[in-house]
């Protein structure tokens, strides 16, 4: 009895190459071939010519243009990103209804059902990338495999504007000799962390016990990145559809949870939360908060209520009560690295339904009379937003904070919604 064939590699990772930088390129044709980065103070994105300087995003302006004295700093077009993203979006449509959107600039697509149609894996990965290309104007690599995983990191391989294809019965030999910082989840502390016990290969990653890596990465990321590097992966891709979640985070260098950098970072995770939620005409019932430490060890709260939420200032207060209730369970944590808010369990909130007076008035009820004051504060904001720009209004504790470097706009396009 021949042996079953092994599964084709039907799972595609399409990622836009440099995307923000590159747009930029697009956009001004004198760009081209230089060293270019978004921002100013910040580095949001970095084309490939200032990478090979060494220049990457979230560096300081003043330190890219050290290691890149000919860098040339270019403002963001946040509605081109937005609108020259969703023309790929909709070319991998074209190919697939299987498209799964995970940022604005990457998504997974699953040609299992149409191969027929445009041919192997392969070929629908050129196809895909010429089209963009003609299209749009834009450089995208292609990484296809068995796995979501595996396609992820075919598709970093393949940088910049290529299209790498794992066969099946090779993917150790493929996986085995890569860096470990290639595998999802694992950032630079992580990669030395991990180097620092004589694991720098994807195949070294594979072969540790579980127990050790739960033991000095944590269980939850030891667990995670075993399995992953061990190429075990089962995920389906899903279409999007309506999101189950909204969430945002902010990371940052360590720093001493202060009572003013949690307001500080919390309400402008809130602010951003809360108005994308209003934007949909949507509230939600869970508020989870996520707190990573100066070691990269993360805890996560949560608390659902008995009414849905989506103003800015109770989201705010219930996500500053749930980290100082983590950082009270953990009093050996001096510093925190990064914060994030999510809210879930969402319902349709197109109108909000007022309260009879029969109730002691609390904000955490939309309907109270606190609750429809703030209701109504940010429907306001939200309405002068829409007809002069996010920077036009806003509550004072987010605007006038020292957490508002990195433009709005651009932390709403890099995030995505669950």
């Amino acid at each position: 009895m021949a042996p079953p064939l092994p599964p084709l590699p039907t799972i595609l990772h399409a990622d836009l190459d440099a995307f923000y930088a590159s747009v930029e390129q697009l956009l001004d044709p004198a760009l081209r071939g230089r060293p270019i980065a978004v921002g100013g103070g910040v580095v949001l994105a970095a084309s490939y010519e200032a990478k090979a300087h060494g220049v990457h995003g979230g560096m300081s302006g003043w330190r890219a243009k050290q290691l890149c004295p000919a860098l040339v700093f270019v403002g963001g077009h946040f509605s081109e990103y937005q609108r020259l993203a969703d023309q790929v979006m909709a070319i991998l449509g074209d190919f697939t209804p299987f498209v799964q959107r995970i940022s604005i600039d990457e998504a997974f697509l699953d040609v299992a059902g149409t191969v027929h149609l445009f041919g192997p894996p392969g070929a629908i990965a050129q196809q895909l990338r010429s089209r963009v290309r003609d299209e749009v104007g834009l450089p995208i690599s292609v990484g296809a495999a068995a796995t979501k995983h595996l396609a992820k990191i075919a598709s970093q391989v393949a940088k910049p504007d290529g299209v790498v294809v794992v066969d099946p019965r090779h993917e150790r030999a493929f996986l085995d000799p890569l860096p470990v910082g290639l595998v999802w989840g694992i950032g630079p502390v992580t990669q030395q962390r991990l180097a620092d016990r004589g694991i720098r290969t994807i195949g070294q990653l594979a072969a540790s016990p579980t127990d050790s890596l739960e033991q000095f990465l944590g269980r939850a990321l030891g667990s995670k990145v075993g399995a992953l590097a061990a190429n075990r992966d089962h995920r389906k891709v899903q279409p999007n559809g309506r999101a189950g979640s909204v969430g945002a985070q902010s990371a940052f260098g360590r720093c001493e949870p202060s009572p003013e950098l949690l307001r500080a970072v919390l309400g402008r995770l809130a602010d951003r939360v809360a108005s994308r939620l209003r934007a949909k005409q949507r509230a939600g019932r869970t508020v989870t908060v996520r707190v990573r430490f100066a070691g990269m060890k993360a805890v996560t709260r949560s608390r659902t209520g008995a009414q849905p939420l989506a103003t800015t200032l109770t989201l705010t207060e219930t996500a500053e009560s749930l980290v100082r209730q983590a950082l009270a369970d953990h009093p050996d944590e001096l510093q925190i690295s990064l914060l994030a808010i999510s809210v879930s369990k969402l319902v349709d909130q197109p109108v909000l339904q007022m309260e009879l007076p029969v109730l002691p008035d609390d904000a955490v009820r939309a309907g109270s009379p606190s609750g429809s004051a703030r209701w109504a504060v940010d429907h306001s904001i939200d309405a002068v937003r829409r007809r002069f720009g996010r920077a036009a209004v806003g509550y004072a504790g987010v605007e006038l904070s020292p957490m508002g470097s990195v433009p709005d706009e651009f932390r709403e396009l890099a995030e995505h919604e669950l």
